[in-house]
């Protein structure tokens, strides 16, 4: 049985959508009938043991916390990544190393396989330099913009292998210079065993919150710039004018909420504007089942453009409308028209005349629903894709298999 040993900036029990990849990973190799394990970075926060289990799933911690000025302590960082690795690897006996983005980890990874004589695979789910500058950490062509862009193809360029989350990344690598024939593909994806019938309308959450009986258009997530809130929040004045009775909620938080909060406080539409906050992980269903169309209007950006979100697939998956910025991210995963809908990026206007549009169109939900369902089913279910990996991690052990069988014939 073939042993993975997965390098991964944190993990559960910390809650991110980068956590929820490597869940759904984990647990749909497990299924898949590989034996896999985990290795976080310094960078996982939350409090444990060394060694640790989670819903059946094993990570290893790697002690202490690096420090010194930047450049050296991500160094630092990259070198106990590697000595942990190492050191769980010389016990449990992995047959493929499978490092996940930032580079730090791919790094990592790298410095670790040549040690042990085993194979890398590294994963890039977004190139980091431009999720900083989505939250706006840094500025494209900075000199730390560089550095991430110079470690990134470092990494790249070191490993046996390499996977994207999309093909607006593999596009980008391809440019760059590497070979198309190293770089695969594994979508983002969800455990459609966890989405069964969607809850009933919570009316008493829905008294609550004030929401009132008509249509709610729903965001949950975090509030960072590139998610283009403020231009739902500019888009809501010309939708009550066309829906009166439809209604705006905002679940979550993160570093644009109290902007966001001014923003709506000023305007004509304050009145149908809803912040609820961030809720328990647990409580999330309750808050989708007040929403008749989920919206996620994306500014347009190198992070938009190049990375596809696991957001709307997983409100597709829970049978919920869609609608979205058209960057290329979401060009990738939803179908105008079809199984959802697609607004020009960074226009309110256009943002408020989509979203009355699918208000106005209520008998056309259940083919949407089941469509876009459909479409998660085929294309992003990980029970599936999964199996994507195994073909890639049997590639790269087949030399080594060739080689062992040849040596022993002899």
């Amino acid at each position: 049985m073939t042993r993975v040993l997965h390098i991964l900036d944190h993990s559960l029990p910390l809650h991110s959508g980068y956590t929820f990849r490597t869940r759904a990973i984990l647990r749909a190799q497990q299924a898949d009938g590989l034996e896999v394990r985990a290795v976080t970075g310094q960078r996982h926060s939350a409090d444990g043991p060394e060694v640790e289990t989670i819903e059946d799933m094993t990570f290893h911690r790697t002690p202490g916390a690096a420090s010194g000025p930047a450049g050296l302590r991500e160094w630092r960082e990259v070198n106990a990544l590697a000595e942990a690795v190492v050191a769980t690897a010389r016990v449990w006996r992995p047959d493929v190393l499978h490092a996940h983005s930032p580079a730090l980890c791919g790094l990592a990874g790298l410095k670790a396989a040549r040690t042990l004589g085993v194979p890398l695979v590294y994963e890039i789910r977004a190139f980091w330099e431009d999720a900083a500058v989505g939250n706006g950490a840094t500025h494209e062509g900075s000199l730390r913009y560089r550095i991430t862009r110079a470690l990134e193809n470092r990494a790249v360029a070191g490993a046996d292998s390499v996977m994207t989350i999309c093909r607006g990344l593999r596009e980008d690598l391809i440019a760059r210079g590497v070979r198309p024939d190293k770089i695969g593909v594994m979508p983002n994806g969800v455990d459609l065993g966890l989405f069964g019938t969607p809850l009933p309308r919570d009316a008493a959450l829905a008294g609550e919150l004030a929401l009132g009986d008509g249509p709610v258009i729903g965001f949950i997530g975090s509030f960072y710039d590139y998610e283009g809130l403020d231009d739902l929040i500019a888009a809501m004045p010309q939708l009550i004018a066309e829906q009166p009775g439809a209604r705006l909620l905002l679940v979550g938080g993160g570093p644009m909420e109290q902007a966001l909060r001014v923003q709506a406080e000023a305007s004509p539409a304050a009145f149908a504007i809803h912040f609820a906050g961030r809720v328990p992980h647990h409580e999330v269903e309750r808050y989708y089942s007040l929403c008749s169309v989920m919206a996620y209007p994306r500014k347009r950006s190198r992070l938009t453009d190049l990375v596809t979100p696991l957001k709307p697939l997983e409100a597709m998956a829970q049978g919920r409308i869609v609608a979205a910025s058209d960057v290329g991210g979401h060009r990738e995963l939803i179908r105008d028209g079809v199984t959802g809908a697609l607004f020009p990026a960074d226009d309110p206007p256009a943002c408020a005349r989509a979203l009355a549009a699918l208000l106005s169109q209520a008998e056309a939900w259940p083919r949407i629903r089941a469509a876009a369902r459909a479409h998660v089913a085929e294309h992003h279910d990980w029970a599936r894709n999964v199996r994507r990996y195994r073909d890639v991690y049997e590639g790269l052990l087949a030399p080594a298999a060739d080689a062992g069988a040849r040596t022993a014939a002899r």
